[in-house]
């Protein structure tokens, strides 16, 4: 998931709206005289995310992946600081503890995330991402069913996993571990931050210091020229920033404050799906009948967790950030 970003968490109990559900449901679009559900936004939010990391695999297995992850990164920072420019001296210095804490994990966690795209299919990495945020929902659960949705999601890992455990998919497979643990790491250190800026902007400070991090990288593997010397592959990062960050931003501040906190896991959980979808339509990327199960078995887990879960931990930005 890229990626990217939460950024005003609330706590809430399982049927309240996400920001307090002071607007109503639905959403109208003057322009084409629409009217949408909320839903709608979270699954757009979703789709912007997996067109990105379709195009971000496009453009790494010509670039690299290095390369393409320090744009994505650099140009998601700048649009940030731009749209939603920092204000630190409205916080207390634990704030920028907590600001560059959220840094360094996005900055890892999208790292390895595009490494993982680099040798195995958008779908399959997706999917295994999310054993972070699930683990986290339900972590501390006694419930029987809770250790079904994991014991289920547990068994599609293995599926998918089983048969890839060789040369370069091995290293894929490990990568999109990592991310799903640094995943599982961001709900916490993102809550902090929620709670640390009070008006939201603390990712807009995180963000630049992912950037740095990943030029660091960049410049130590001698790919900053690489990366910033090519025309195309610089609109491809704007790009990319686009529909991994600013997208799917705007679109979840316009629904989390209409639905309710199951349905909105629920709609997250359908990324793999989307992934998959992305992933066959950009990128050619056939999967089998037993990955595709596995798939949709994580889907179901995912969405089951959600749904059993008391209290759900939101904020703006929680598709796109890997």
């Amino acid at each position: 998931m890229d990626e990217t970003s939460r950024e005003s968490e609330t706590s809430v109990g399982e049927d309240a709206p996400l920001s307090g559900g002071r607007r109503g449901h639905w959403i109208a679009i003057p322009a084409f005289g629409w009217r949408l559900p909320a839903e709608s936004l979270i699954v757009g939010s979703s789709l912007s995310v997996q067109a990105g990391a379709g195009l971000a695999t496009q453009l790494l297995r010509v670039s690299g992946w290095l390369p393409v992850v320090t744009l994505r990164i650099v140009f998601s920072a700048l649009l940030l600081l731009v749209l939603r420019p920092p204000r630190p001296s409205a916080v207390a210095r634990s704030a920028w503890v907590s600001a560059a804490l959220l840094g360094i994990d996005l900055a890892l966690m999208n790292t390895l995330f595009y490494f993982s795209l680099s040798r195995i299919p958008l779908a399959v990495a997706v999917t295994i991402e999310f054993w972070g945020p699930l683990a986290v929902a339900v972590v501390g659960s006694r419930r029987a069913r809770d250790f079904a949705w994991v014991g289920l999601a547990g068994t599609a890992i293995y599926i998918l996993t089983g048969g890839r455990l060789v040369a370069d998919d091995a290293l894929g497979i490990a990568a999109a571990f990592g991310a799903g643990a640094l995943w599982a790491l961001y709900i916490p250190i993102g809550g902090r931050v929620a709670r640390d800026w009070g008006d939201g902007r603390g990712l807009s400070l995180a963000m630049p210091i992912a950037a740095a991090m990943s030029l660091s990288l960049a410049a130590a593997s001698g790919v900053v020229g690489q990366a910033f010397g090519n025309l195309q592959l610089i609109v491809g990062g704007i790009v990319i920033a686009l529909f991994s960050s600013a997208i799917p931003y705007s679109l979840e501040i316009a629904a989390l404050d209409r639905i309710p906190a199951p349905t909105f896991g629920v709609l997250m959980s359908i990324e793999p799906a989307i992934a998959a979808l992305v992933g066959f339509i950009v990128l050619g990327e056939a999967l089998s009948s037993p990955e595709l199960a596995a798939i949709g078995m994580v889907v179901v887990a995912s969405a089951g967790a959600s749904l059993s879960a008391r209290s759900v931990s939101v904020a703006p930005g929680q598709l796109e950030s890997a």
